[in-house]
């Protein structure tokens, strides 16, 4: 197993690298990664805005990934951002966790003290798909239930339900399913 932190969300990268970091910087750097270390028949996991990250990788990898699983996260079509792709809610979660730099969201209050300010840019480029991902073999979504009132994701779950290619799981968590249930995301993501 390989836990990434992407450009412009490590604690050591300074504001130039925060505000260049685009999608296609996050999507390199998975690529770059499995590059690195000879990786194929990879798993790809991507959590919320991730999974714009693990659909470009993935489109680009050559047939390295055998599996991307979407744990509550965007699966973008081709032209769509996770800007494009989110509701109104979260749009204004962005613009406002934007205003004090203009270029990264700051993190909502609480939470993980390890979480950085994201790089505004990721959040707004617009994801270039060929197709290759939809040629990777296992497909699957993860659809967290326990927010209901302010999830972007259930369109898509009801999309992903409706195509044979795609395996959904339904958890009845919060969105952080990896810190309210993580013997059940372990359970899913062990599944073979």
């Amino acid at each position: 197993m390989h836990a990434l932190t992407l450009t412009g969300l490590r604690p050591d990268d300074d504001d130039a690298t925060v505000a260049t970091a685009g999608l296609d910087t996050h999507a390199d750097d998975v690529l770059r990664h499995l590059d690195r270390h000879h990786i194929t028949d990879a798993t790809l996991v991507g959590h919320s805005y991730a999974g714009m990250v693990i659909s470009a990788a993935a489109d680009r990898a050559g047939g390295r990934i055998s599996r991307t699983v979407h744990l509550d996260a965007y699966v973008p079509r081709d032209g769509e951002s996770c800007w494009s792709s989110t509701n109104d809610h979260f749009r204004d979660v962005f613009a406002t966790g934007a205003a004090a730099t203009g270029f990264s969201v700051r993190p909502p209050a609480g939470g993980d003290p390890r979480r950085r300010p994201h790089p505004l840019a990721s959040f707004l480029q617009t994801v270039r798909l060929t197709g290759a991902a939809d040629r990777v073999p296992r497909r699957e979504f993860v659809y967290c239930s326990g927010w209901e009132e302010r999830t972007p994701f259930a369109p898509l779950r009801t999309r992903l339900r409706a195509d044979p290619a795609w395996r959904v799981h339904d958890l009845p968590t919060g969105h952080d399913a990896m810190h309210e249930a993580p013997e059940a995301v372990a359970a899913i993501l062990l599944d073979e």
